[in-house]
């Protein structure tokens, strides 16, 4: 197992995540790490030629992405899957982009997701997406990023809104417009961002543009014990299962890595766990393999759905279980709910119990207050698709879905743990009422 210093890891999340300012460039910043270990990417167009001990990988709209290893031998009995998904609450620009307000400009946008809108408010922010380009063969996309403070929303002060600290309901269409310029010429927003991408306006047929937090991440605390940046739900998991992924001892099973688009806005996209994108990958690296030999791989199968969790609120504990709470810095979370909003049975709570026993990975326990419903995640909606065993765990972290939320220094590397021995052992079902630990290549 691998040991990790857990500052050393952190300031590589939050590298990764400074790499990642939209669901493109942090797709792009995993096939990145992929490449680096020896990954091969291949095209959903094109015929598949995989190898036994190889490891490959594929992107879909740029904004998820797949990878998976075979064992040497290129037979295997199940596949091993963990998923994660590369978006986060925050603003998308809408087609016509400039918008006239009062005396200055401003930026025409939609939320996307569940945003707390306040905590977007009075601090520097940037645009970061892809375009969409006309070339001589055709269309081409490309990324981009605005690289430096560009845009700010400004809160109303308490002198002109008096009910600004008594529960302000903020309106998207209204309060939440980023300020731009200073409303004379108009033109220039698109003219920045073509600049920034290298290409001219002219050929621009497209765009999906998305405004981001510009704060840089910071570790603070007492002991330096606790982390602060942007899109930690879900990018933490993202990144430390992909740690995982690449640090495991491989074994008679598929190791599988996902991250998903679309998960905070139901994950029903081309591109999303509801998609067929895993399905597609999963029964395309079995080639000629008939239906009924890849369902018998599905059989001694497992899926773990990697997507953070609510700690416990110091201001108000009351929000939680009075029993089934989490802390940051406790390690592993693994979920429950008995509406299977998360999908963590008697099942596959026991085989992620064993796996952190056996490898001394600290785990605790979450359920929402019964009273209080709480958010889904991936793991139902892939188990949609492909019907395998699935836990839903994560990590435990305060202001899920700000745009500059905190977690544990300590909690990173229980994760990236909890990874590396569930691809490196192999759960193969026997029967239906008992299963085995698949033994290494």
């Amino acid at each position: 197992m691998t040991e990790y210093n857990n500052m050393e890891l952190t300031r590589d999340l939050m590298d990764f995540i400074e790499e990642s300012p939209s669901c493109f460039h942090a797709t792009a910043a995993l096939a990145k790490r992929l490449e680096d270990a020896g990954f091969t990417r291949l095209n959903e167009g094109e015929e598949w030629k995989i190898e036994g001990g190889k490891g490959y990988y594929v992107i879909r709209n740029l904004s998820s992405v797949i990878a998976f290893r075979l064992p040497a031998s290129g037979s295997f009995k199940g596949y091993n899957i963990a998923a994660a998904h590369s978006d986060f609450p925050c603003f998308k620009i809408k087609e016509i982009g400039e918008l006239a307000r009062a005396e200055y400009t401003g930026l025409n946008t939609e939320s996307y997701g569940g945003a707390i809108l306040s905590s977007w408010m009075d601090r520097p922010l940037s645009v970061a997406g892809r375009l969409i380009c006309r070339t001589e063969n055709g269309m081409q996309l490309k990324l981009v990023n605005i690289d430096r403070d560009l845009l700010l929303i400004p809160n109303v002060a308490p002198h002109m809104n008096r009910e600004i600290n008594s529960g302000f309901r903020y309106n998207v269409a209204c309060d939440m417009v980023p300020m731009f310029g200073d409303g004379k010429p108009e033109g220039k927003f698109m003219k920045i961002i073509t600049e920034a991408a290298g290409v001219s306006e002219e050929d621009v047929l497209g765009a999906d543009l998305f405004v981001y937090n510009r704060m840089k991440g910071t570790v603070w605390g007492v002991e330096n014990e606790f982390f602060s940046c942007r899109a930690i739900d879900n990018l933490q998991c993202a990144y430390t299962s992909l740690r995982g992924f690449l640090a495991a001892t491989p074994t008679e099973n598929c190791a599988v890595y996902c991250n998903f688009d679309n998960e905070e806005v139901g994950s029903s996209t081309k591109q999303g766990a509801g998609s067929t994108f895993l399905y597609d990958t999963l029964r395309r690296i079995v080639g000629n393999e008939s239906e009924e030999q890849y369902r018998m791989h599905l059989a001694s199968s497992f899926l773990l759905s990697c997507d953070n969790a609510h700690a416990v609120h110091p201001n108000h504990p009351e929000y939680s279980d009075s029993k089934n709470r989490v802390v940051m810095g406790g390690g592993v979370v693994m979920k429950f709910n008995a509406s299977q909003r998360y999908t963590t049975d008697g099942v596959s709570e026991s085989f992620v119990k064993y796996l952190c026993k056996e490898n001394d990975i600290p785990l605790q326990f979450f359920a929402n207050r019964s009273d209080i419903g709480g958010g889904s995640t991936l793991g139902g909606i892939a188990s949609t698709r492909v019907s395998i065993n699935s836990a839903d765990v994560g990590l435990a972290q305060l202001a899920m879905h700000s745009s500059y939320e905190t977690a544990s220094v300590a909690d990173s590397a229980a994760m990236a743990k909890l990874n590396e021995a569930f691809f490196s052992s192999g759960l193969i079902a026997n029967g239906a009422e008992s299963y085995r630990f698949g033994g290494k290549e």
